[in-house]
Parts: C-alpha cells; sequence; structure tokens
C-alpha cells in the first residue's frame, strides 16, 4: 500500500514518508497512531540490518526520516505529554562510539512515552556522564554502543558513577548492536534491552508505571 507510513519509511522514501504524515495529521489521525506507525518501520529498519539488506548508512538515513516526521508530528501531541513526567532519563553513547541512530530511536520513544529526556550525544566520556547525574539527578541511565569497543566505556562509566556515590540513585540500562547479557553483566548495569520497545517497557516498569 502506497501510503503505508511503516512501509514507506521502512523503504526510505523520504519525500513519500513526509507526504503521508502530513496528510495523515491533516486529516485529524491521532498523532499517537502515526509515532507508532514510524516506530514500526524502524522495527523494520532494524531488522534489514541485522539480516544485512541495510547497512549503516540506510540506518542513518532512516534516522534522519523518523527526525522529521517527530517534528511534525510532535506540536500536535496532547498537553498530556508535555505536563507530568514520568521521570528523567539520561542518554548517552559511550566514549569512543559515535553510533545514535539506536540511541535516537531509544530516546525518541521515551520521549513520545512520557519521560523527560536528556541526551548527551555520542562519545561521551565518563566524566560528563557523571557530571550530568549529579546536575539534573535522572531516576534512569541509557549507555548505548555498536562497536566492542563500548563494552569497556560501559564499564567504565558504570564504576565511575559508582565511584561518585551515584550507583544507588540510578537505574542503568544498556543496549546496542552487539550487547547481550553477558556485556551487561561484565558491565554491572543492571539491565540489557534490545530494542527501544522493551526498554521503555522495563523503565515504565522502574518507575511503577503501568
Amino acid at each position: 500500500m502506497a501510503g503505508d507510513l511503516a512501509t514507506l519509511l521502512a523503504d526510505l522514501k523520504e519525500e513519500e514518508a513526509i507526504k503521508v504524515t502530513k496528510e495523515r495529521l491533516e486529516k485529524g489521525e491521532d498523532p499517537m497512531k502515526i509515532l507508532e506507525d514510524s516506530r514500526k518501520g524502524m522495527e523494520i529498519v532494524g531488522k534489514r540490518f541485522a539480516s544485512g539488506e541495510y547497512f549503516i548508512p540506510d540506518l542513518i538515513y532512516s534516522g534522519e526520516i523518523l527526525k522529521q516526521i517527530s517534528e511534525i508530528v510532535k506540536p500536535r501531541l496532547s498537553g498530556g505529554l508535555q505536563t507530568k513526567k514520568i521521570g528523567k532519563f539520561l542518554l548517552a553513547t559511550v566514549a569512543g562510539d559515535i553510533h545514535d541512530i539506536g540511541k535516537d530511536i531509544v530516546g525518541f520513544m521515551m520521549d513520545i512515552s512520557g519521560f523527560e529526556v536528556i541526551d548527551l550525544g555520542i562519545d561521551v566520556p565518563k566524566e560528563k556522564i557523571v557530571e550530568k547525574i549529579k546536575e539534573t539527578k535522572p531516576q534512569i541511565v541509557g549507555l548505548s554502543g555498536f562497536l566492542t569497543l563500548a563494552f569497556d566505556s560501559m564499564k567504565e562509566t558504570v564504576d565511575a558513577i559508582k565511584a561518585a556515590g551515584l550507583r544507588d540513585k540510578v537505574k542503568i540500562m544498556i543496549g546496542g548492536g552487539q550487547i547481550d547479557e553477558e556485556v551487561r553483566k561484565y558491565t554491572g548495569a543492571d539491565a540489557y534491552r534490545p530494542d527501544a520497545v522493551s526498554a521503555v517497557a522495563l523503565a515504565k516498569e522502574w518507575m511503577g508505571v503501568k
């Protein structure tokens, strides 16, 4: 179906995806439904990447399309999302890693799910993460990494949070390309999540929200 937003996004058809987004909003459709379809499209992109059909440039391009869609849709979201936040979620791609597509999707999903997202960007040194935890007092910290070198950076970041006396004040989840349960044990994080949807579900669980 030509107008299927999830398919258009998954197929990296930028102009058509933006057009369909605007048309659906003009018809008065629920903005959350549009965001949900965008999420489905990004899931397909992720699967295509995992199977070797898509490569890093495709991931980056799909992320850019998603950003445009969210910028168009967000002003139409009900004020409920803007008023009472579930909690603060601090997010960063760890030192030495510059991949942000997965991080951006998690940040996007946390945002539309009611979290106040503090995104520190890519290649973030542990000192900056510790400093921001002290400054913003998030309940949850999300560490992202795509490369294997991120494993050590994540461990060092968790150790730095511990050394600063902040470990019992935050829950830490990790995710990214080659992260698994073994890596979680190595880093000392509280949890590993393979995708943005399960990350949001866990974050809500941690905050006591159904």
